[in-house]
């Protein structure tokens, strides 16, 4: 059973579920833009007979503040680095899109805080707009939806239904591809977001980095990207080549036929395990 807990820091109250054994390490795991802790789920079994895990909702999302005024990457660090806070040790950051641009920042920024990082097709070329990517128009669609869902007050189950059958960013209905615990996730994510965390993507604002490409992640680290070719891919083979160039301890590996939400996907879930757990066993 997850332990619900708080955490607080500079003004905001964020939302957090702990699982596995207290004086285990520690593994945060950050979701990406509109999701939720649903998001990782399915992982956690996986990971607590060795691991304490952590999974943080962002502010904006799931159960944690709404901060209109404050959805920039220094503010995800800065929610990350307070959940790595709760541990007595430098924690392993697992993050998605969002979260592993996040992570990024975190292990360059607090160093201290980040004992090895996994990030999944995160955006870590200087946070460039989505022009050109088909998660845009994606995007656009719940930043004018979402707001319409939660005030008709469309049970979970059923706009879970409703994404399965609906075109994804690749083309093809999510259901076809996405494990049915992931049309959920997605779906809890989404009744419980501020749609306003979506604005300055839509919008196309440049957001302030938190991660220097140039700079290296001295910690171990494992970047999982998606396949190119996929019009919803967010870490561009440019983006990789840089990141394992210049970070002396990371790994990187390209998800041949995967899209943006690699975990979710039926063809890559257990890849992404073993990759993950693989990883994990590396560090000692």
């Amino acid at each position: 059973m997850s332990e619900s807990i708080r955490i607080e820091h500079d003004g905001v109250s964020l939302h957090a579920l702990v699982d596995g054994p207290s004086d285990a390490p520690t593994v945060v795991l950050l979701h990406g833009i509109t999701s939720s802790v649903r998001t990782w789920e399915w992982l956690v079994p996986h990971l607590t007979p060795q691991y304490r895990t952590v999974r943080l909702d962002f502010r904006g999302h799931g159960k944690s503040d709404r901060t209109p005024d404050a959805y920039a990457m220094e503010g995800y660090v800065a929610d990350a680095a307070a959940a790595c806070r709760t541990a007595d040790e430098p924690c392993i950051v697992v993050g998605h899109s969002l979260g592993g641009a996040t992570a990024a920042g975190l292990a360059q920024r607090h160093p201290e805080l980040v004992r090895a990082v996994v990030l999944e097709d995160p955006p870590i070329g200087a946070l460039r707009s989505l022009e050109g990517n088909s998660l845009k128009d994606a995007f656009a669609l719940m930043r004018q939806s979402v707001p319409q869902l939660q005030a008709n007050h469309v049970p979970a189950d059923v706009l879970a239904g409703i994404l399965g059958a609906a075109p994804s960013a690749t083309g093809p209905a999510f259901a076809e591809f996405l494990h049915g615990d992931a049309l959920a996730a997605m779906a809890g994510g989404l009744l419980e977001l501020d749609a306003t965390v979506l604005d300055a993507v839509v919008e196309g604002r440049p957001m302030i980095p938190v991660f220097d490409p140039e700079q290296p992640i001295t910690q171990p680290a494992l970047l999982l990207a998606a396949d190119p070719t996929k019009p919803d891919c967010v870490a561009r083979p440019a983006d990789t080549e840089q990141f394992a160039c210049v970070s002396p301890h990371a790994e990187v590996v390209t998800m041949t036929g995967a899209g943006h939400l690699v975990h979710d996907e039926l063809a890559h879930r257990d890849e992404f395990l073993r990759l993950v757990q693989g990883f994990l066993t590396s560090l000692g």
